[in-house]
Parts: C-alpha cells; sequence; structure tokens
C-alpha cells in the first residue's frame, strides 16, 4: 500500500477526531507505520480541530500532510471545512455531515463530495452521540480500504469500556453500511 494520507475535521469538543488515533494504532498493530497530528485552533470547545493521519509500509519522515495531498476528510463543522479542505487533492473525497457542513457549488466542482449525516446516525440509529467517531471510522475505512476491517474494529475495541462495545460495533456497521450505499450511488 502506498501512503495514505486522511483528514478528520470538527469543532472542539466533537468525536470525530478519536478516530484518526485509533486508526494510527491499527497501522502499527499491522506492522505498518501510523502518525496522527492533532491541530486545535483553540482550546476552547467549540473552535476548529483537526487530525491528520498518515500512514505507509514505510518509515514516515515527514509528519505532516502538504496542503493539496490529502486523499480524503471527513468533517462535521462548516467552520473546519472552511479551513481545511484546502489541503484535499482535487478530485478526492471530502465526506461531509449535511446538516452542519453545506459545501459551495464550486467544492462540488473540485471534490468528490459526500453527504452522510454522521451525527444523526450515530444519535438516532445507534442511539449514543459520542458514537459518532466510530462512525467516521467506519466511513473514512470503507472508502480508503486503509486498515484490515477486523483491525480496525479489534483496535476501537481496546480503547472503549467493555459496556459500550455492542454499541460501537453497531455503530461501525452503521457507518459502513452508509459508506458502502453512497458509494454504490
Amino acid at each position: 500500500m502506498a501512503r495514505t494520507l486522511m483528514r478528520f475535521t470538527g469543532v472542539g469538543g466533537q468525536g470525530v477526531l478519536l478516530a484518526g488515533e485509533i486508526f494510527a494504532e491499527a497501522k502499527i498493530v499491522s506492522g505498518g507505520f501510523g502518525l496522527k497530528t492533532a491541530t486545535y485552533t483553540s482550546q476552547v470547545r467549540g473552535g476548529a480541530t483537526v487530525v491528520d493521519i498518515t500512514l505507509d509500509d514505510d518509515e514516515i519522515y515527514y509528519p505532516y500532510a502538504n496542503e493539496g495531498e490529502i486523499d480524503f476528510m471527513l468533517s462535521v463543522a462548516q467552520v473546519s471545512y472552511n479551513l481545511f479542505k484546502s489541503g484535499v487533492s482535487e478530485g478526492g473525497t471530502i465526506v461531509v455531515e449535511p446538516n452542519l457542513v453545506h459545501p459551495t457549488d464550486e467544492d462540488r466542482k473540485k471534490w468528490n463530495i459526500v453527504e452522510i449525516p454522521i451525527i444523526t446516525i450515530a444519535k438516532e440509529e445507534v442511539g449514543n452521540v459520542i458514537t459518532q467517531s466510530v462512525v467516521a471510522l467506519a466511513i473514512a475505512n470503507t472508502y480508503m480500504k486503509a486498515i484490515d476491517r477486523q483491525v480496525l474494529i479489534d483496535t476501537m475495541l481496546s480503547k472503549v469500556p467493555e459496556k459500550v462495545h455492542a454499541v460501537n460495533l453497531k455503530a461501525y456497521d452503521l457507518g459502513e453500511k452508509y459508506a458502502l450505499e453512497s458509494m454504490a450511488k
């Protein structure tokens, strides 16, 4: 596998950033190299946040994604979408939460914009808004095929208490289902 670059963006306090941690760890567990670099514009809840993930079979010497090199971005907040979308390569995929992020027509010409209601899925279908990071994780991996599915799920489960394993597995399955449906369109 060549180098995979992914970006997760939101606002402080949203759960999508955990997805980055899980990806990096799962890649290392698989015998590769995984790096997560997080940027918080302000430590205040509600400030734009971004996590860039670099996954590679070879050693990673530069931990940051260069502008225009990112293959995949997922965004659940307009403020961070606006700030960080320029990092995505032309033709790259950007998954947005359509209730919170509204790409322009120009954006839609430049990138493959996919609308999946990540927070709604977590809140209403899984029944736990905190699982949005797992929904995001599943969507990203379904699109990017970055990590063996089972390794990713096992890594994710190792990061959450056992009492929420079932709800997080449900979140993963739903994220995967929605991603597959959107890819089939």
